[in-house]
């Protein structure tokens, strides 16, 4: 089924490239910021793989490495969606991920290969203002602040040894910018986003970047291709520890 849906979300942003070549005029894909509400619901699929260290309470999990070499393969399960809310240079932004990725086969441990299989069940939540700071016919760029929350649950099943599980949930402050560049006076734009955080009490760092290349198809759709990655290195007792989940995403955005 995931396979499905990736292939269904690349066919979607495809076939709105292909039909593009019969516009006899290009569209801008820059926003105007103006005293009118506009308003983007983004549904998205991010085939994301995770690498590094999940901290659990056993000392064998805490040495366990999950590493993702085939992404789309290790998502289970998922919903993923964002909505902005604009009205003149202020504006909200909220994004939603909840995914479960899980990986079966070897587990490496102080020397020895252990198993059988590794699940991270999260659900992440992204709340933040912005504030329009550069609006110009090529670009677009808004400064955010806000915050993110994660509840993340990792549990690890080895041969042998039985079953270890630990949740973490902690909100964090951060501040960033996203915005859009657009291509050579085409319909064509690069987007962009980056944000930083920390202080939510479990938390010592967690970041999140992105970038592609996207198109607007007249003023109702937008379609994107980037790579995304977010990373927390949590405290002591927290499941995300020098962990980075990163992979492709494919987006369609309806605007209104």
């Amino acid at each position: 089924m995931k396979n499905s849906l990736f292939k269904a979300f690349f066919g979607i942003f495809a076939l709105l490239a292909s039909s593009s070549f019969a516009l006899a005029q290009e569209v801008s894909p820059i926003p105007k910021a103006s005293n009118e509400w506009r308003f983007e619901i983004t549904p998205y699929l991010w085939a994301s793989g995770i690498k590094g260290t999940l901290g659990l309470d056993s000392g064998l999990a805490k040495s366990a490495d999950f590493t993702s070499n085939d992404v789309v393969s290790n998502l289970k399960s998922g919903g993923m969606i964002s909505a902005e809310a604009h009205k003149g240079q202020w504006g909200v932004m909220g994004d939603v991920v909840s995914a479960t990725l899980q990986k079966t086969g070897a587990i490496p441990n102080t020397g020895d290969t252990v198993g059988d299989k590794i699940t991270l069940q999260q659900t992440i939540l992204t709340g933040v203002a912005t504030y329009t700071v550069a609006n110009t016919k090529d670009a677009y760029v808004d400064a955010m602040l806000g915050a993110r929350a994660i509840y993340a649950t990792a549990t690890l099943n080895v041969n042998g040894y039985g079953t270890a599980s630990k949740t973490t949930s902690t909100v964090d402050p951060i501040v960033g910018a996203k915005g859009r560049y657009r291509i050579a006076d085409t319909s064509w734009y690069i987007p962009a986003y980056a944000d930083i955080g920390s202080g939510g009490g479990t938390t010592n760092l967690t970041w999140q970047v992105m970038a592609g290349v996207g198109k607007s198809f007249g003023s109702l759709v937008d379609a994107s291709l980037t790579y995304r990655a977010l990373y927390y290195d949590m405290k002591a007792g927290g499941v995300l520890q020098k962990t980075t989940m990163q992979g492709p995403q494919v987006a369609v955005t309806f605007k209104f």
